[in-house]
């Protein structure tokens, strides 16, 4: 089953200094974060905020060349969590026919932003990021007093600690 989700928030995360992006249920409370990369925090960070570049970007290149062929992106889905690392695909019709694109979730997002395409996340990844999350809460992996340290600081970050792009 997949659940509908929205860009809750994008973020600097304050720790490693690593973009993220939160999504969050549009019909509940379970959010998603992803870490992604700068250019692509860039990219998402570019089309909520309305920058627009005097030369068109890589998704605004692929936005293009979808309009010129009658591409339709009807979705993106964020399919797949394996050994830390999110999967997703996009799910077009072209000239007809549908057609699904592997991705990855930051490159699918930033495409979903520009075409107005809804964004789901799969009910078992959600399970598995709850999984993943409840393992490090329970078993620290560093034991040494450096990772008891960074432990320490992560456990006490709030939401609002995490940067400028709120929703």
């Amino acid at each position: 089953m997949l659940k509908a989700v929205m860009i809750s928030s994008l973020n600097m995360e304050p720790v490693t200094n690593s973009p993220m992006v939160i999504l969050k249920e549009i019909e509940g409370d379970q959010t998603l974060p992803i870490w992604i990369g700068l250019l692509e925090a860039t990219a998402i960070a570019s089309e909520i905020e309305g920058v627009s570049f005097s030369r068109p970007m890589t998704h605004d290149l692929l936005k293009n060349i979808m309009d010129k062929t009658d591409t339709k992106v009807n979705k993106i889905e964020i399919c797949d969590l394996k050994d830390n690392t999110y999967y997703a695909m996009i799910h077009l019709t072209s000239q007809g026919k549908p057609l699904s694109i592997d991705s990855r979730p930051s490159d699918a997002i930033a495409v979903a932003l520009r075409t107005k395409a809804p964004i789901f996340v799969a009910e078992e990844v959600l399970k598995k990021s709850k999984e993943i999350e409840a393992s490090a809460e329970s078993e620290p992996a560093d034991k040494s007093e450096k990772g008891k340290k960074w432990q320490d600081v992560l456990e006490k970050l709030k939401p609002e600690d995490f940067g400028k792009y709120k929703m």
